[in-house]
């Protein structure tokens, strides 16, 4: 199904057939009841990308059909966010028009929030001059008038921005506000509404826990923020420079005074807890002196190594967030040899597709 051909009517369906799957593809390992969380049935995506066709004097955006790989034009975006299909209508209007800033223009790249700003990073196969940053300018100064955006440009080793390259989001998480910096180009959540279910079931799973938190993958801090609130202390991992140095950012503004983010990847980290590797940049931490209990994890769609698997099997609760169940199913195959699954669930970050995030709380017999 083409995303431009969704139709909401169909989503109820969908979705019950997802779940059926998932739920058959765990049954295995006896879980309890799935916990279904959906997402809006339009415009739930923040983020949004799209190839640029160029028609003699028109300009659109396109997409690839997956099946047959032809191109069709896109006008109108029902996934994306309504700031998403406002913006893109109005940009390709001045684009279109503009000769310096639509010349070798072939992407276009959307990063909105539900706080209505939102980033636009433009790709190009040419260099960008001082005559297209003033083209440039001139479209921004107008779209400015109607939006709170930011433009970027892209080219053979060349980034240049205009005022800056994030947006901060603002999630409603139990009655509680908290903000977030999301780089461009970086990992976000797409799906905001989804991402809010995800947290306050991640809150919920910890609500009565003791001790410290542990987290691996933990990106700008999107979890670990809000699960805080939960615990004594949070002591936070995450590899990507732009996503650590956001998480700090975010720690600031939200006023979180009871987490540390380390700059390590999880296999990196294994090493320094189990006493493999020496680390510098930890000359100033006492791993030893967080009394971990329950250790949380969100890692790519590879899932764990099995070097993590056996730190995380150590660990009495143990909370996974997965955007792949074929891996997730891989590595509960080894933890449910020392844990049980308590708690069970499907969050639809990405309707109409076959693709799901599910959550597993397990606990150390």
């Amino acid at each position: 199904m083409r995303p431009t051909q969704i139709d909401p009517a169909d989503y109820a369906e969908l979705l019950a057939a997802k779940a059926s799957q998932i739920a058959d593809s765990f049954a295995g390992l006896t879980p309890p009841k799935l916990e279904i969380f959906p997402s809006p049935t339009l415009y739930y995506r923040q983020r949004a990308e799209f190839r640029v066709w160029h028609a003699g004097d028109d300009l659109y955006h396109i997409m690839f059909d997956q099946q047959t790989k032809q191109k069709y034009r896109v006008d109108h975006y029902p996934p994306g966010s309504e700031l998403i299909n406002a913006v893109m209508t109005d940009l390709v209007a001045l684009l279109k028009n503009n000769e310096i800033a639509r010349k070798k223009l072939f992407q276009i790249d959307y990063l909105s929030c539900l706080s209505q700003q939102i980033v636009v990073t433009l790709l190009y196969h040419k260099p960008l001059c001082d005559e297209w940053m003033a083209a440039i300018q001139t479209i921004l100064q107008v779209l400015r008038d109607k939006y709170d955006i930011h433009l970027i440009g892209r080219a053979k080793k060349q980034k240049v921005v205009l005022d800056q390259d994030f947006v901060v989001e603002s999630l409603d998480i139990n009655q509680r506000q908290y903000h977030f910096k999301q780089i461009e180009n970086s990992f976000t959540q797409p799906n905001a509404a989804v991402n809010c279910s995800m947290i306050e079931w991640a809150l919920d799973c910890t609500e009565n826990a003791s001790g410290d938190l542990l987290e691996l993958y933990c990106g700008a801090g999107n979890f670990t923020l809000p699960l805080a609130q939960n615990f004594r202390r949070v002591l936070a991992t995450e590899i990507s420079k732009p996503s650590v140095a956001a998480a700090q950012f975010n720690i600031d503004i939200n006023q979180i005074e009871n987490v540390t983010i380390l700059r390590m990847s999880s296999e990196e980290f294994t090493q320094a807890m189990n006493k493999v590797r020496s680390f510098t940049r930890l000359q100033d931490i006492d791993l030893d002196g967080f009394d971990c209990h329950t250790i949380f994890v969100d890692p790519p769609r590879a899932g764990l190594d099995q070097d993590t698997v056996k730190l995380v099997s150590q660990y009495q609760h143990i909370l996974y967030i997965s955007c792949n169940p074929e891996t997730l199913k891989d590595n509960l195959d080894t933890l449910c040899q020392t844990h049980d699954i308590k708690r069970f669930a499907m969050f639809d970050q990405f309707p109409y597709t076959h693709h799901a995030e599910c959550g597993v709380l397990l606990q150390k017999r």
